[in-house]
């Protein structure tokens, strides 16, 4: 808007150039192509142009030299009178006056010239708007003391023009006012001048089955024998980010999703070993709002970021992958986050430093969070949110001693070298404790872009789990996958990517694989259509169990 506002004041500011010219007594030089001031001439319109006058409708004095206005009343229409047209077309006398002037004048410098050099007609009032720019720019010279170079020819051309767009020109005067009074009433009633809202929804529609009988979980018991129903759910969130030195953040996100995970056919079937869709377990379930982010962010020294709070997620600063990390790219989380990585994997307490030394290829990155840091009693045996979907398989729920510093808590680590833009490796290392059980993992993330519109990448984990109800155990995790940009259309993304998220002999007599394709389509800058297909062979690691395809269609609105 208030490019709009500085547009309409620049234009009412050029209206009055006649009226400098009437007021001080200019005349015309013998030569008849240019004007001559007399030194108090230009100083009189210089007074007047730091107090210009407002557009008037009302008869006056000539506003111009006699003679001037003798050339410009012979000045012939070939056509209807231009205040007779609604639009005016190239082959009209105004518009070719107009492009004489630009052309003589350079008024239209930094403007959108080839509005005025074009074939199309143009409203009255974009041929206003480049009629003003012009009688600024004689404004301008005159304000300069270099009016010699106005030419006798083209002040009546102006002088015409000025007569057939007159009411054009007191209508943009009134708009000034308008928006002044609008852009008033706005400041009045700003949300805040620090605060920024951002947003996202999520609807999808998802269906799927499985072949065979029955499923069952990695234990052997039955989760379901009948197909599941074709579901519809959502995630939605809202941000405001508020900063007060223009590098800090104050994040605040409230969330809400619709079933937190088992809202949709691959969540349902298979909830331990990663298959549900990433984005279904960000959020308060049930149609509740909450708080899913809360921290503050802020660079200490020129290379070192330092974030801190009582919500954040470790998945949003460590083992990132440019081309699958979710939201607009893979749904399925073993495909999206290293599986074994994060077994606190939602909202958490806790802190992350990011140190890019010299800017230079190596980042470091470190964080902690505990996943019931508001939790005072050390023998709770209450339901912990924030941990990983394998918790309770390997853990019996409850048990730790809460609190800050106290289980389920974890550390991580992770070394990335990243030399361009186009490849980047990283080495990661978690550590803690889960309902009094000890884990460790290792992992890594690469991604490699063959071109511009193509790349590869890929994970792998290593863990150690203690005391688990399996014994001690030491699982595995893989992934890898293909991605293309601008297929079909700019802006699209799609991708293919295969993994194994829970390779461990101790648990069932298989091993889980899931596949997932999916092609993102962007309807515009806020809003993209995504389709994909999860295919989900030997779920919960058991061979009893036969495949799963679910296929879903989610939009993404982002405001």
């Amino acid at each position: 808007m208030s490019y709009c506002v500085n547009f309409y004041r620049w234009i009412a500011g050029s209206i009055s150039i006649f009226s400098f010219i009437a007021h001080t007594g200019v005349t015309l030089a013998a030569t008849p192509q240019s004007l001559t001031l007399s030194p108090e001439d230009i100083n009189d319109i210089k007074a007047l142009i730091t107090t210009p006058t407002p557009a008037s409708t009302e008869t006056g004095p000539s506003i111009i030299s006699d003679d001037v206005q003798n050339q410009a009343n012979t000045i012939e229409d070939p056509v209807t009178s231009v205040s007779q047209l609604s639009d005016v077309s190239p082959n009209d006398w105004a518009f070719q006056a107009l492009q004489s002037l630009i052309e003589h004048y350079g008024c239209i410098t930094g403007e959108p010239i080839g509005v005025y050099r074009g074939n199309r007609a143009l409203t009255r009032y974009e041929f206003a708007a480049g009629l003003n720019t012009c009688l600024d720019k004689v404004r301008e010279l005159i304000a300069t003391g270099t009016a010699n170079l106005i030419q006798k020819e083209d002040l009546a051309k102006l002088q015409k023009l000025q007569e057939q767009f007159g009411s054009e020109l007191v209508a943009l005067r009134g708009r000034i006012n308008t928006e002044e009074v609008q852009i008033a009433e706005l400041e009045s009633q700003q949300f805040s001048t620090t605060t920024k809202l951002s947003g996202q929804a999520i609807f999808a529609v998802g269906a799927g089955g499985f072949s065979g009988d029955r499923i069952v979980d990695p234990k052997g018991a039955e989760i379901t024998t009948k197909q599941p129903n074709t579901t519809f759910f959502y995630r939605a969130a809202v941000d405001l980010n508020t900063s007060f030195t223009g590098t800090d953040l104050l994040k605040l996100r409230l969330d809400t999703v619709s079933g937190l995970g088992k809202d949709h056919p691959s969540g349902f079937l298979e909830p331990n070993f990663g298959s549900v869709l990433e984005y279904t377990i960000r959020g308060t379930p049930n149609n509740q709002l909450g708080v899913s982010r809360l921290y503050y962010s802020f660079n200490p020294t020129k290379n070192l970021r330092v974030t801190l709070g009582p919500s954040l997620v470790a998945t949003d600063y460590i083992d990132l992958n440019n081309y699958a990390s979710g939201i607009i790219d893979f749904s399925t989380y073993s495909l999206v986050n290293n599986f074994l990585l994060f077994p606190i994997n939602a909202p958490s307490a806790g802190a992350v430093v990011d140190w890019n030394p010299g800017k230079g290829p190596f980042k470091l990155r470190a964080l902690y969070v505990a996943a019931d840091a508001a939790n005072p009693n050390r023998s709770s045996a209450s339901f912990v949110p924030g941990v990983f979907p394998a918790s309770s398989l390997l853990y019996p729920r409850g048990g730790g001693s809460r609190g800050l510093f106290g289980d389920p808590y974890q550390g991580t680590v992770e070394l990335e070298y990243s030399p361009s833009k186009t490849f980047a490796a990283r080495l990661e290392y978690s550590g803690g404790k889960l309902f009094n059980g000890r884990f460790d993992v290792a992992g890594a993330n690469v991604e490699f872009a063959i071109s511009q519109k193509l790349a590869l990448f890929g994970r792998y984990g290593y863990g150690s789990f203690s005391d688990t109800v399996f014994g001690d155990i030491n699982p595995n995790y893989w992934m890898a996958g293909i991605s293309t940009r601008d297929l079909f259309v700019p802006g699209a993304i799609a991708g293919v990517a295969v993994g194994q998220p829970f390779i461990e002999k101790a648990i069932g007599n298989a091993t889980q694989t899931n596949i997932e394709g999916f092609y993102n389509y962007p309807v515009n800058d806020n809003i993209r259509l995504s389709p994909l297909i999860q295919v989900i062979s030997n779920p919960a690691n058991q061979s009893s169990n036969h495949t799963i395809i679910t296929g879903t269609i989610r939009t993404i609105f982002s405001f």
